[in-house]
């Protein structure tokens, strides 16, 4: 569950590239019931995804040539600029440099060195997602990554977080991590190392949004009704509640959850 929206290197907003806007904003606003309100004809499509009065992220349209669909999570920092040149030190690239968005904030786009792609948000008049862990909200976000040791010290590095390592079955390296100084209160995602067999499949790093649902079977038949394509089933984590993942029409990663309770 996320509860470090607030803090340096916490996730504090989302949204989703895509190549159709409208056909992209049909398909979530009839899976979870969103509403999408325009950021007006001077942001180029770009539009606020809202719930019961509140933001819980955006969609907008592709802008980096060769880009595909994909949600972009962003953390959150206090400086973009000494980011930016924290994620080069690192050995991470900068793909999009750090710049103003209006008065609301100053963003930058970058790659870690497993080929992960992320952003940063310097919040201005707009602080972030003010909905988060509701049904229809982001409630996690996950990594899966080619490379766990390097990019767990890349992010340590550049957004001072801390991981912690969490057995998991059949050998599969899993770490849970968050802004450091919280401990396990403050921990806002997952990183896994993928398995020789997705590597062999082609699979390559990238971080992906957990949405919380208040039935994750009925949602995924909901899903694939209205054009996703089913990853992994329906299944229960034992202690973290049912999950499943899905491409969107266009071939963006999201998975839903329904947290365990107790």
């Amino acid at each position: 569950m996320l509860t470090s929206t607030q803090v340096p290197g916490g996730l504090n907003w989302l949204d989703l590239g895509t190549p159709d806007i409208d056909a992209a904003v049909a398909f979530y606003t009839g899976l979870f019931g969103w509403r999408f309100q325009s950021a007006g004809p001077e942001a180029g499509g770009y539009g606020f995804l809202r719930q019961d009065g509140r933001t819980l992220g955006a969609i907008g349209p592709l802008t980096e040539e060769g880009a595909r669909s994909a949600w972009t999570v962003y953390f959150r920092t206090v400086d973009a600029d000494a980011t930016a040149k924290a994620v080069e030190q690192a050995g991470g690239t900068v793909r999009v440099p750090p710049m103003d968005v209006f008065t609301e904030g100053r963003m930058a786009a970058f790659t870690d060195p497993a080929g992960a792609e992320f952003a940063v948000w310097e919040p201005g008049e707009t602080d972030g997602l003010e909905l988060v862990n509701e049904p229809g909200s982001v409630s996690w976000i996950e990594l899966y990554t080619t490379d766990a040791a390097a990019v767990k010290a890349f992010y340590g590095s550049v957004l001072s977080w801390e991981t912690r390592d969490m057995p998991m079955g059949d050998g599969l390296g899993y770490a849970i991590a968050g802004p450091a100084g919280g401990g396990e209160r403050t921990m806002h995602g997952g990183i896994m190392q993928l398995p020789q067999a997705n590597l062999d499949a082609g699979s390559i790093s990238e971080w992906h949004p957990y949405f919380e649902v208040e039935d994750c079977d009925a949602m995924v038949a909901t899903a694939q009704g209205l054009g996703a394509t089913l990853i992994i089933a329906a299944m229960d984590a034992p202690g973290v509640g049912r999950i499943a993942m899905l491409l969107d029409p266009f071939g963006a990663p999201f998975a839903v959850i329904t947290s365990a309770t107790g």
